[in-house]
């Protein structure tokens, strides 16, 4: 995933090269695909190549009040937050058939601010009746089971890693009411503050709430959210797929946490038939379910209740809202100011009916024209991935030939689902936005189990049309790409090949290098987890990915905070690898068509790493960025440039970079995986 891959081929020109017809028509970003007055040019490009190319658009960039970052992203999200706004009010004036009426239905509840205000605390109390009814353990791990209330253990439905085929449970770690467990074990004053705040809010939300124990009751959920949080493991480790890969039956699950009647919790809620179970964390059930037995009731249903109302404080009065507003946005990321509620509107649809909204989004926003270019950029791509995997130096041909059998069988998907999603059971009743909130929680869950006997469907999607993003799913060994993504920067036809290389051939590229990433290599050509590598090919990729890992974590945005390489590992191998790969896509491309000109005076070279550092022209909050090297596998958008460049030759020569600028790096200390 990008959170936010290139193309060569003759069937390209047509789609890309600059043509009569093309230089008619302007790009929209400059005369070429990248805007030239967001450089800075007193930066050198081999002290900050990210400044060089995006130091100006910096400089002049001020972060909306309502957002914790902007750039392209948040650009392309507020267009297609727009066009997604002007589909559901449509739907909601014209309710001609179901889903409409669906549609319309829950993004009036949400507008609808003088009802919300009228029905106060009444939507809720039925809720927290069914928190306060609990009388034992069993009725307790029942509700924390139930869709719509927290649990220190999570409970899902996922692909088997051992059987891609077939859908089994999954339990792992969960419960905290902070971003991650380093928030509440971190000794510094930034945390301890933070903590400080978390529990003000927690008093708040029980004092407006009604509920008893005040001060008290926070400092006890604070104490069990820390006690759940020691036992979890940390971010880095649960990228691991061999450590997260732990299938139980039922005799073992009992024997790994006894303290939890495993067989009527998982029926309860509609899994009694389920054989198999994948822990994610084994040690820390082990451990959470000890916690449980252990901690009174009564401190739980302290817990329950306020993650209740805190997690769906959205749909309840305004001072709820603000509340949640003022902690989890202000205080965490740095946030100015609440969105309009009309936008918070189209992300709650989006969450509940987004492919009923996102199949209307296509019809009206993705030609088939670009659906048709975007296809032979990927088979183009992977031609070139299978060059340079023919060709790489360090793998022995027993592991290459596995690596091989694996890209080819990669399946892209392009703009949108074949089929989407049947919403017709879901429930919204005007003038309840908490019940239809908490319904659309149950309606997802429901729709898990209803998939839950059949073969997996890989026709299924992760993320709505309307997303700008991409994905890489190994259990299935799919590629997808969302419609919105594909507009510029990311891809123009108007604009230069080389532009399009650089930003739309290396987020394709990324997804694709996915596969072949430190935890993504682990699965085969079929999705399952499968060791396809012989131990001297292992031996080797781990060497320059611990060389990478260590140039990340040497990165530190603020005194005191560095990346951490082993969390964002699989990203910059993926950033990496894309890279390099488009590049090379971009060489063949010029060797079949001629070479491209230089335009504005920049080589082709030059244009293609500079619409590299476009795509990731990003401003965001510092609170933001400390949270996100925390918690995020992805690395903050400037080392996505930095972090990638120094380590390719090509930018070396396309901008003369030599020993003395601060991001060189001498030809033995550059790592190339693929």
């Amino acid at each position: 995933m990008i959170n936010r891959a290139i193309f060569a081929g003759a069937a390209l020109a047509a789609a890309l090269a600059v043509s009569a017809s093309a230089q008619a028509a302007k790009p929209v970003y400059g005369t070429w695909g990248y805007d030239q007055a967001a450089m800075n040019s007193q930066v050198k490009p081999g002290d900050d190549f990210w400044q060089f190319a995006n130091g100006a658009w910096d400089a002049r960039t001020q972060i909306p009040a309502d957002r914790t970052s902007t750039g392209p992203f948040v650009t392309l999200s507020d267009k297609s937050e727009q066009d997604v706004r002007t589909i559901i009010e449509n739907m909601e004036a014209r309710p001609s058939d179901r889903l409409s009426q669906q549609v319309g239905g829950l993004y009036a509840s949400y507008m609808d601010t003088a009802t919300i205000e009228k029905l106060g605390l009444a939507p809720v109390r039925p809720y927290l009746a069914r928190i306060n009814a609990v009388q034992n353990r069993q009725q307790l791990v029942d509700l924390m089971f139930a869709p719509g209330f927290a649990s220190p253990i999570g409970v899902g439905i996922t692909p088997d890693l051992n059987n891609p085929n077939r859908y089994v449970a999954s339990v792992g770690q969960g419960g905290l009411g902070l971003p991650s467990r380093e928030y509440y074990l971190l000794d510094n004053p930034k945390m301890a503050d933070i903590r400080s705040a978390y529990r003000d809010y927690i008093v708040n939300i029980r004092r407006m709430a009604g509920l008893p124990g005040g001060a008290e009751a926070a400092d006890r959920i604070i104490a069990l959210e820390t006690a759940i949080a020691k036992v979890q493991w940390e971010r880095a480790r649960l990228r691991d797929v061999n450590a997260t890969n732990n299938p139980m039956d039922r005799a073992k699950l009992n024997a790994l946490a006894p303290e939890i009647a495993w067989t009527p919790a998982l029926a309860k809620i509609g899994l009694g038939s389920v054989d198999t179970v994948i822990v994610r964390q084994p040690s820390a059930i082990t451990d959470t379910a000890k916690i449980l037995a252990a901690t009174p009731l009564p401190v739980w249903k302290d817990y329950m209740a306020f993650r209740f109302i805190s997690d769906h404080a959205t749909a309840l009065p305004k001072s709820f809202d603000d509340a949640r507003f003022a902690f989890y946005s202000a205080k965490l990321t740095g946030v100015q100011s609440q969105r309009e509620r009309w936008k918070r509107g189209v992300a709650l649809v989006n969450g509940a009916l987004g492919e009923g909204v996102g199949k209307i989004y296509v019809q009206q926003h993705f030609p088939a024209s670009s659906e048709a270019q975007i296809g032979e950029l990927i088979t183009n791509l992977r031609e070139a991935y299978q060059e340079r995997i023919q060709s790489n130096p360090w793998m022995d041909q027993a592991t290459r030939t596995q690596a091989l059998a694996k890209l080819a069988a990669f399946d892209p998907r392009i703009g949108h689902p074949v089929k989407y999603i049947d919403y017709s059971p879901y429930v919204v009743k005007k003038g309840d936005l908490l019940g239809n909130t908490v319904r659309a929680e149950d309606f997802q869950w429901k729709l898990m189990l209803s998939r839950l006997p059949k073969p997996v469907d890989r026709s299924l999607w992760s993320m709505t049309p309307q997303t700008i993003n991409a994905y890489y799913s190994p259990l299935t060994n799919q590629i997808t790409f969302p419609a919105a993504i594909l507009q510029p920067p990311f891809f123009d036809p108007n604009a230069d090949p080389a532009a399009n290389y650089g930003a739309i051939g290396a987020v394709i590229g990324h997804e694709i290098g996915h596969g072949f990433d430190d935890q993504g290599r682990k699965f085969d050509p079929t999705g399952k987890v499968r060791d396809w590598w012989t131990a001297e090919a292992a031996s080797k990729f781990e060497e320059r990915t611990t060389r990478l890992g260590a140039q990340y974590s040497a990165f530190s945005p603020f005194t005191g905070v560095n990346l951490n390489g082993k969390l964002t590992m699989g990203e910059n191998i993926g950033d990496l690898g894309g890279v390099e790969t488009a590049y090379a896509a971009l060489q063949k491309y010029q060797a079949k068509h001629g070479a491209l000109p230089v335009i504005n005076g920049f080589t082709p070279d030059q244009r293609f790493f500079l619409a590299y550092a476009q795509a990731w022209q990003a401003k965001q909050r510092e609170d933001a960025m400390r949270q996100q090297i925390l918690t995020d596998p992805h690395s903050p958008a400037v080392y996505r440039v930095n972090g990638v460049v120094r380590n390719v030759d090509a930018w070396y020569k396309a901008f003369n970079i030599q020993p003395g600028d601060k991001l060189y790096l001498a030809p033995d200390q550059r790592v190339h995986i693929w």
